[in-house]
């Protein structure tokens, strides 16, 4: 599948299009236009339909990456696609046989699932949990837990750190 993004960037674009921002749960796909703009730089075609079928999957993805649903329920949205050989040059190259408006929802599911079989454990929300944003951990311990140290990582330190304070002022 052609595009101008990693499978792991799009797919993580994707989980994170719905962050806490001073508090409130927000959607950076509301704006429909830019949502239809960013799908279309990521490789897609930007069309209403495949925002939506995007839209529909979203939170699935959000929910399984969560642990709140288990993978099946993203089976309905693999329905009819398939995977074609293609010899190229003496080479098989497979390509995905998909409607044009589900390309991208059934992308950032593919991506998921490469990510989760290469990299078992390493894709997770975010440790604290007002944050509502999830990343995949590089490190080599696999010991990573904020979606971005200078934001989550440091909030939840300084709260841990008042908490200690506050419970040693007590005795």
């Amino acid at each position: 599948m052609a595009g101008s993004t990693s499978d792991e960037e799009f797919l993580l674009a994707v989980l994170n299009s719905t962050p806490v921002v001073a508090g409130v749960l927000t959607d950076r796909f509301a704006d429909t236009a830019a949502a239809r703009a960013w799908l279309a730089a990521a490789g897609g075609s930007g069309s209403e339909a495949e925002l939506r079928h995007l839209l529909r999957v979203r939170p699935l993805l959000q929910e399984v990456v969560r642990g709140h649903q288990p993978p099946d329920v993203l089976g309905p949205e693999l329905r009819d696609v398939a995977r074609v050989p293609v010899l190229t040059d003496g080479h098989v190259r497979w390509t995905l046989n998909v409607p044009a408006e589900r390309e991208m929802a059934v992308r950032a599911i593919l991506a998921w699932d490469q990510l989760v079989k290469q990299s078992p454990g390493r894709l997770r929300p975010c440790a604290n949990p007002k944050c509502h944003r999830f990343l995949v951990d590089h490190s080599k311990p696999n010991t990573a837990r904020w979606c971005s140290m200078a934001v989550c990582g440091n909030r939840m330190k300084a709260r841990r750190h008042y908490q200690r304070i506050r419970n040693d002022d007590a005795r």
